[in-house]
C-alpha cells in the first residue's frame, strides 16, 4: 500500500495518467577505456505497484484532467508575468518598456442574446448570467453559420497578417522603412485565443515594444505606449484574410469592430484601478485552459462520425456549429482547412496560447526546470548526492531504456486511492509546480 500510494501521488492529481510499460538503467562508464560497469540502478515496469509506470497525461483542458490544466494555467501565467515584470531569464526592465493589453474579436454573423449592460436583450428579456440561451443567435435561420466557421479556421492566419501590418504601422510612425525597423526596435508579444459565448474565436494578447535584440536591450526614445497602441489599432483595420468563395459567395475575414486596447499600469474598465502585471498575466492564463467546450458546451474530443452527434445532448447552437463545419469538411475546395478533424473545435486549429521568441521564457523550460527539481528531491529522498562532483572527471552516467504504450486512465482502486490521496492535507498536489 505504501507504494502504491507514493506512486500514484507523483502524478499531482492527474486522473488520466499515461501507463507505460518497459524499463530503464543506468551504467557508469569509464570516459577513458569505455569500459561498462554493472547497473547502478534499474527501473522495470512490472515491479512497480501498480504494474506500469504512470505518467502526467499533461493535457490542458480543465474538462479532460483538471489537475494537469492546473500546472499548464500556471506555467502559462509565469511565462506571461516574466515577460511583463522580468525575471527567468528576462530582464527587469522589461517593465519600462511601452506595454499594452488588447482583444481583438470577430465580427458579427447574426444578432445573439446577450447582457447589454443596463438595456434588456433584443429579444425583450433581460438575461441571468448563467442563462443557458446567452450567444445562441436570436433567428437561427438567419445566423450566418457557414461563415462563423470560416471564421474559426481563418482566425490564425488573420492574427499572422495583423502582426505583419503592425511592424509597418509601428515603422511608418517612426519615421523608418520596413527593412530599417529589426535595427532599431522589436514587437514582442504573448496571445491567447478564448472563445466567446456564440462560438467565435477572439484573441488576448500583451503586446510590448523592445530595443532590436528584444528585452534586453532598451526601446528608441521614440517608442511609447501611445505609438503602440496607435500601431495595433491601424494594423487591426487593415489586416485582412481573402477566404474562399463557396456557391458564388466570397468569404473575407477581418477583425470585429470592438477592438480594446488598454496599457498596462493604466486605468481598469472599472476606472479606479490599475491594470497590473499580475491581473493581466492571471486573465490571460485563465482562458489558456478553456476550449469551445467550456463556453459553448461543445465537445473536448474529435468526432470520428457525425452521427454520434445525436445522443451528445449539445445546445442547438453549438451542434449546428460542428455539423456545419462537418459538411463544409467534406469539399474537396476546403481540404486544407481539415474543418472535419477541428469539427468539435468549431473549425479553429491554431494553438491557444503562442509567444514571439524573445517575449520571455518558453514552456519547455519551465517544465525541465520542475523536473530538475523533482530529480533533486527524488535524489534527496534516496540519499544521494543530488549534486556529484566528478573529481577526476572520467566516467559518465549511460541510461538505456525502453517504453511502450500501454494504455491510459487509472484501475477503479487506483481511482479511489487517489481520490483519498486529494483529500489528505499533505498529499503532493501540482499547487506551485508552476513557481518552481
Amino acid at each position: 500500500m505504501p507504494g502504491i500510494l507514493r506512486q500514484l501521488s507523483s502524478l499531482g492529481g492527474c486522473t488520466h495518467p499515461i501507463r507505460l510499460a518497459g524499463h530503464r538503467t543506468e551504467h557508469q562508464v569509464d570516459t577513458t577505456t569505455g569500459e561498462i560497469g554493472p547497473a547502478l540502478r534499474r527501473l522495470d515496469s512490472a515491479e512497480l505497484p501498480a504494474g506500469d509506470l504512470l505518467v502526467r497525461c499533461g493535457n490542458r483542458r480543465t474538462t479532460r484532467c483538471a489537475a494537469c490544466a492546473e500546472t499548464y494555467r500556471r506555467d502559462t501565467f509565469h511565462l506571461i508575468t516574466a515577460g511583463l515584470r522580468g525575471g527567468k531569464g528576462t530582464p527587469e526592465e522589461v517593465t519600462s518598456h511601452p506595454r499594452v493589453f488588447a482583444t481583438f474579436t470577430a465580427p458579427s454573423f447574426g444578432p445573439v442574446h446577450n447582457r447589454p449592460g443596463s438595456r434588456a436583450c433584443r429579444c425583450g428579456r433581460r438575461h441571468a448570467a448563467g442563462d443557458p440561451v446567452l450567444g445562441s443567435p436570436l433567428d437561427p435561420e438567419r445566423y450566418d453559420y457557414e461563415s462563423a466557421v470560416l471564421w474559426n479556421a481563418h482566425a490564425g492566419m488573420l492574427w499572422r497578417r495583423f502582426t505583419i501590418h503592425l511592424r509597418r504601422e509601428i515603422a511608418r510612425r517612426a519615421g523608418l522603412t520596413q527593412r530599417e525597423l529589426p535595427e532599431r526596435a522589436r514587437v514582442s508579444f504573448a496571445k491567447v485565443a478564448e472563445y466567446q459565448k456564440r462560438g467565435a474565436v477572439h484573441f488576448h494578447a500583451v503586446i510590448r515594444l523592445d530595443g532590436p535584440a528584444g528585452g534586453e536591450t532598451r526601446p528608441p526614445h521614440w517608442a511609447s505606449a501611445e505609438l503602440l497602441g496607435d500601431a495595433i489599432r491601424a494594423a487591426a483595420s487593415c489586416a485582412v484574410v481573402p477566404g474562399p468563395v463557396l456557391d458564388g459567395r466570397n468569404h473575407t475575414f477581418a477583425f470585429g469592430r470592438q477592438l480594446d486596447i488598454r496599457t498596462i499600469h493604466g486605468p481598469d474598465l472599472d476606472g479606479g484601478h490599475a491594470l497590473t502585471d499580475r491581473a493581466v498575466a492571471a486573465y490571460i492564463a485563465k482562458y489558456a485552459t478553456k476550449g469551445a467546450e467550456t463556453a459553448t458546451g461543445t465537445l473536448d474530443r474529435r468526432l470520428r462520425f457525425v452521427a454520434e452527434l445525436a445522443g451528445m445532448g449539445l445546445p442547438p447552437h453549438a451542434e449546428r456549429l460542428i455539423r456545419t463545419a462537418w459538411a463544409l469538411g467534406a469539399r474537396k475546395d476546403l481540404a486544407h482547412l481539415r474543418l472535419r478533424a477541428w469539427a468539435h473545435m468549431l473549425g479553429f486549429r491554431g494553438h491557444f496560447s503562442t509567444k514571439t521568441r524573445r517575449y520571455s521564457t518558453t514552456l519547455g523550460a519551465l517544465r525541465a526546470a520542475r523536473a530538475e527539481w523533482q530529480r533533486l528531491q527524488s535524489a534527496i529522498a534516496r540519499g544521494d548526492n543530488p549534486h556529484p562532483v566528478d573529481d577526476a572527471d572520467e566516467t559518465t552516467t549511460l541510461v538505456l531504456a525502453h517504453w511502450a504504450y500501454a494504455g491510459t486512465g487509472l484501475t477503479p482502486t487506483e481511482e479511489w486511492l487517489s481520490a483519498s490521496l486529494a483529500d489528505t492535507p499533505n498529499a503532493h498536489t501540482p499547487e506551485g509546480d508552476g513557481a518552481r
